[in-house]
Order: structure tokens, then C-alpha cells, then sequence
């Protein structure tokens, strides 16, 4: 029988990336003398890369731009980012312990994120966790990325893992509607990068902190999506 699977969202959900983005967005304003962003703005620009952070930046100080600047500016993001890397990031408190009771209970791990697939597999490598995931696919990984279900769902391909033995964790409602498109069960964190609560967004659960992340809780999440099939 093929593995159950968990698939994670990165940013924001796995590793508290936040200071890090936010040095580099800012490294980029700074660079065509726009304001530097507030923390508490980082949570309104993320969500789709770095190219759309960058570009939401622009937009909250009214600012026109075009594709040449933003793929230049892209870059400039991409080359501070991982010159720094891991910098300030660090998974969150108890994810550590989540990965290791889901491996123990025969789970596979992934990641399934709107970063870069080579961003995302040096980030987790700089904090020595890439291999507790089967696969690490980012934006660029496959032809389309989150909300599209797909990018799930090709995730849980690529790690080994039975779609309809999986659950979701993210962050965002990026991740709460890519889940849901894909028939997934999905839990939200309330502590990661939205500017809205995720309990909105109606996931199937939502927890403060990866001690509530148990086995039991998946197991319950996938055999009630099974029941919601066969109906």
C-alpha cells in the first residue's frame, strides 16, 4: 500500500522566513529609493514569489513598473536572499517533532511551495531538514503552481505518496483554495504570512501551534475526506 503523505507550505508555515524576505524585498526598495517595508506589510505582499512580492510593494506606494524592472529587481531579491541563507529563518516551534511523529507513524513528508524549487531545497538544506521531505517542489517545478490544485497533487506524485491519503499544511488562503480544489483535507496555521485570518477561509482545521499537528488528527482528516468521496 502506498504511504499516506503530509505536504507542507514553506514560507511562513514550515519555517518562519519572514525577516529574511523582508531584509531582501527592502534591499530592493532601497535600491530605487522606494520606503522600505514595515513588518507588519511583509504579510500583504507574500504569498506568490518574490517577483509578486516585489510587485505588491510597488503597488501599496503607487508606483507603475514593467517587466525589466521587476526581472531585475527579481534578481537583485534572489542573489541578497541566498547570500544570506539561512540568515534570521528557523522552522517554527514544535515542527521538528511534527515531522519526526509523522515519520515514525509511516507518513511521507513533502513541501509544496510558491518559491523557488532551488530556493526552498537550499533554504531547508542551510537548516538541516531537506531530507525529512520525499520532494521539494516549488513554483518552478512544474507548469503551474498553487492555487492550482495540480501543483499538489503532482507534489504528492513526485514524493510516492497517495492523494487520497494526504493532508495539507499551510498558511495562506493560497494554500487553503489549492487543497480544497484538489480534494485534500487542510489544516491552517493561524501564526503564518496572511493579512487575513485563516479561519476565513474555512480549512478543515486550524492550530495555534505544531504540538496540535497529531497523527490522530490526520488520521481522522483523511478518513472523513474518504467518507465525503464515497457519498
Amino acid at each position: 500500500m502506498i504511504s499516506p503523505i503530509i505536504v507542507f507550505d514553506l514560507d511562513g508555515t514550515l519555517v518562519d522566513t519572514a525577516p529574511d524576505l523582508l531584509d531582501s524585498l527592502n534591499h530592493c526598495l532601497r535600491t530605487i529609493g522606494l520606503p522600505e517595508a514595515e513588518p507588519k506589510e511583509l504579510r500583504r505582499f507574500v504569498g506568490f514569489g518574490s517577483r509578486v512580492m516585489i510587485e505588491r510593494a510597488f503597488a501599496a506606494h503607487g508606483r507603475p513598473t514593467n517587466n525589466e524592472e521587476l526581472e531585475a529587481l527579481q534578481k537583485l531579491f534572489i542573489e541578497h536572499y541566498t547570500a544570506a541563507m539561512p540568515g534570521l529563518s528557523r522552522p517554527f516551534p514544535g515542527v521538528l517533532q511534527a515531522l519526526a511523529r509523522f515519520r515514525e507513524a509511516g507518513f511521507i513528508a513533502a513541501v509544496c511551495t510558491n518559491k523557488f524549487e532551488g530556493l526552498s531545497q537550499a533554504l531547508l538544506e542551510a537548516l538541516d531538514i531537506a531530507d525529512r521531505f520525499e520532494a521539494i517542489c516549488g513554483s518552478d517545478t512544474f507548469g503551474h503552481r498553487k492555487p492550482d490544485p495540480r501543483h499538489l497533487t503532482d507534489t504528492i506524485e513526485r514524493a510516492g505518496g497517495d492523494r487520497h491519503r494526504a493532508i495539507m499544511v499551510g498558511d495562506s488562503r493560497t494554500d487553503i483554495d489549492t487543497a480544497k480544489a484538489a480534494g485534500i483535507p487542510v489544516v491552517a496555521v493561524d501564526f503564518g504570512y496572511t493579512d487575513r485570518p485563516v479561519r476565513e477561509f474555512e480549512p478543515s482545521v486550524v492550530i495555534s501551534h505544531f504540538d496540535e499537528l497529531t497523527v490522530e488528527l490526520a488520521g481522522k482528516l483523511i478518513k472523513s475526506a474518504a467518507g465525503q468521496a464515497v457519498a
